[in-house]
C-alpha cells in the first residue's frame, strides 16, 4: 500500500505551482469520469438454485423459469449505456438469453447452455475491443 502523505501528492499534481498554495485551503474533488471499458467479463456455471434467485433471475419476465444448469455471463460496461449495444451483440452472437442488463450501472447477465455462453461473452469483448476501441479485459470462467 502506497504511504504517500498528502503534502508529497499536492506536490506531485501542482510541481511548480504548490510554493504559491502553501497555506491556503484548498479542496480535492474527485470524479469518475467513466471511460471506453469493459471492465469484467466472467462465465460461472452455478450448482445451486439459490445463486440464479439472488440473482433475480426467476422474477420479472423470467418468474417461474428454472434455470439450474444454465451457464451465466456476467459483463460490466463503462460508459454504462455500453450495454444496451453490448445485450444486441450478445444476442446476435449466440443462442443465449438476457438476465438482467442495466443501462445505469453497466450491468449485462446473459443466461444459456455453456457454450453458447462462452460465445456471446467472448464474442461482445472481442467485438467491443476490435471493432469500438474499448479497452477490454480477459473473459474469466470459473
Amino acid at each position: 500500500m502506497d504511504n504517500t502523505s498528502a503534502r508529497e501528492i499536492l506536490e506531485k499534481i501542482f510541481h511548480d505551482d504548490y510554493e504559491h498554495l502553501k497555506g491556503r485551503t484548498l479542496r480535492m474533488t474527485r470524479v469518475r469520469i467513466p471511460g471506453k471499458e469493459v471492465c469484467m467479463a466472467h462465465i460461472i456455471t452455478p450448482t445451486d438454485e439459490s445463486v440464479y434467485r439472488n440473482l433475480g433471475l426467476n422474477i420479472g419476465v423470467h418468474e417461474g423459469e428454472d434455470h439450474l444448469g444454465e451457464a451465466v455471463g456476467l459483463i460490466r460496461f463503462t460508459p454504462w449505456e455500453a450495454v444496451v449495444a453490448a445485450a444486441d451483440y450478445a444476442l446476435k452472437s449466440a443462442n443465449v438469453e438476457i438476465g438482467f442488463m442495466d443501462r445505469f450501472c453497466g450491468s449485462l447477465i446473459i443466461t444459456g447452455a455453456l457454450a453458447q455462453v462462452q460465445t456471446a461473452v467472448e464474442e461482445t469483448v472481442r467485438f467491443f475491443g476490435d471493432d469500438l476501441g474499448f479497452a477490454t479485459c480477459e473473459v474469466f470462467k470459473a
